[in-house]
């Protein structure tokens, strides 16, 4: 049987932690061109902290670039997580571009274009 964390959710509460850290570390420190307006969607930490998928959405620019530099970031801002988090193991940083907000808006597209279809039958 798994042990039991003393803390219940801390997963949950170190990602939150990292996710707010992280937006200020690339804001204010990150100095990358080819990182632009990113946000931070959410982090999923693994049980043992070792890993931390952080999922990303950028509001102008190439997401494949933006990928490739957050990621070869990923040493800079994880000493930068070290220096702000007090906890025994900070996660190796892993960054993925979040398509939802794309395909929120390919949804609401098609459901607009629907609804503007059924009602041009009535």
């Amino acid at each position: 049987m798994p042990k039991k964390s003393s803390t219940p959710n801390r997963g949950f509460k170190v990602a939150d932690q990292i996710q707010r850290d992280l937006t200020e570390l690339i804001a204010r420190e990150l100095k990358d061109p080819r990182v632009g307006m990113v946000t931070l969607q959410a982090v999923e930490v693994t049980p043992d902290y070792a890993h931390a998928k952080v999922f990303f959405s950028v509001l102008v620019g190439d997401p494949q670039e933006t990928q490739e530099a957050l990621n070869q970031a990923a040493g800079f801002l994880r000493n930068g997580l070290f220096k702000r988090l007090h906890i025994h193991t900070v996660p190796t940083l892993h960054f993925l571009f979040d398509r939802t907000t794309e395909r929120a808006a390919d949804m609401n597209a098609l459901i607009a274009q629907a609804v503007a279809s059924r009602s041009k039958e009535e």
